[in-house]
């Protein structure tokens, strides 16, 4: 059997066969004389116990846990896509029939579209290291994080008229309306954070693409969210 050995001068490794144990040679790389180490001296490295039950051949018997994978089901797909249909149609039609919307049917849109914009973000932002929400505890998460993405939107209705002293929201000014939004996001982003245990940045993106949605939607309905005046 080969007799490991490593020069001390070069420290080049190689293998020399076990009848020139205890014999001093050249190295192959260098020419320094070095000694081949006896057979007892060889030093073995043996893989450290893992302290796991084996079988007789010294392998473990304990299994791997496999993580469940939660791909996007076409079902959900199909549903998620349908409800952001449906919603878009009724703000297209609100579009067309003209006038502004009552505060009603804009709160009721941005519930609806929330759970299927909730369950799609997650999908994509969900943290690959642990295990994902599935069944029921994701539907319960999901309905809660919508309905807290909904409610935010109430900050945008009460807070020009407490603070810059409006009759509408509609009349405040671009840089107020940015504010405010990005109050929200921040706000849903911590919502995000707290249902999915979700990073910071991740939540951020997941609260985004909801208020993104429905501001796109508030604007294809023909809703004035703000204006260019001061």
């Amino acid at each position: 059997m080969p007799i490991q050995v490593t020069c001390p001068k070069c420290l080049k490794r190689f293998q020399v066969s076990d009848k020139f144990a205890g014999k001093t040679g050249p190295c192959p790389s260098c020419k320094n004389q070095i000694k081949v180490p006896e057979k007892g001296e060889e030093v073995k490295i043996h893989a450290p116990d893992d302290g796991a039950p084996k079988d007789r051949t010294g392998k473990s018997v304990l299994k791997p846990i496999k993580r469940q994978e939660t791909d996007v089901t076409r079902k959900g797909l199909f549903i998620t896509i349908g409800a952001i249909v449906a919603v878009v149609a009724v703000a297209v039609g609100l579009r067309i029939s003209g006038g502004v919307p009552h505060w009603s049917v804009l709160a009721a849109m941005a519930v609806a579209i929330a759970p299927p914009l909730v369950w799609a973000g997650y999908k994509f932002v969900q943290d690959s290291e642990l295990a994902p929400y599935v069944g029921s505890e994701l539907r319960n998460r999901v309905l809660i994080c919508g309905v807290l993405f909904a409610a935010l939107w109430l900050l945008y209705a009460f807070i020009p008229s407490y603070l810059f002293d409006l009759e509408s929201p509609s009349e405040m000014s671009f840089l107020y309306f940015g504010i405010i939004i990005s109050v929200m996001l921040v706000m849903g982003a911590f919502v995000s954070v707290a249902t999915f245990e979700l990073e910071f940045p991740s939540g951020l993106a997941h609260a985004g693409l909801y208020f993104i949605a429905t501001i796109l939607l508030a604007v294809i309905s023909g809703v004035t969210l703000a204006t260019a005046a001061p």
